[in-house]
């Protein structure tokens, strides 16, 4: 960020590296469980790598658990949130944030030229708006 820069006019794209981790839609919620952790994300992207389908969040892993959903057998497609919500790479963290509490939503698909290129979390805002105040103390 540059000296004087507001966190909310930050560019999403100096907030987003290449962090899309996928699973396949028929994936079960354990496999997305152990993609969680193991690339130490909050949200993975089903799809074939290219086009994503839906998200599914490790909050909707606690939910199928605790709906009592098998999660040996319940397929991530049937948990995973398949209204997407995108933004531009060149959109502000302050848009951004006002688009994730418009649709009420944690994780916002981000695209550069029509390509997916990373996903934005609110922790991962949060972080700029925390990042800026370190700077002015």
């Amino acid at each position: 960020m540059e000296d004087g820069e507001a966190p909310g006019q930050i560019p999403i794209s100096e907030l987003v590296e290449d962090n899309v981790v996928w699973a396949a839609p028929k994936a079960t919620l354990v496999d997305v469980a152990e993609i969680l952790r193991s690339a130490e994300v909050g949200a993975v992207v089903l799809g074939d790598g290219t086009r994503p389908v839906a998200v599914v969040s490790e909050r909707d892993v606690a939910h199928s658990v605790a709906d009592l959903r098998d999660p040996k057998t319940t397929h991530a497609i049937d948990v995973g949130h398949r209204s997407l919500i995108w933004c531009e790479s060149s959109a502000t963290v302050a848009e951004v944030a006002a688009e994730m509490m418009e649709h009420y939503v944690r994780h916002i698909l981000v695209e550069s030229k029509g390509a997916l290129v990373g996903v934005v979390s609110a922790r991962d805002l949060l972080g700029a708006y925390a990042s800026a105040e370190d700077v002015s103390d």
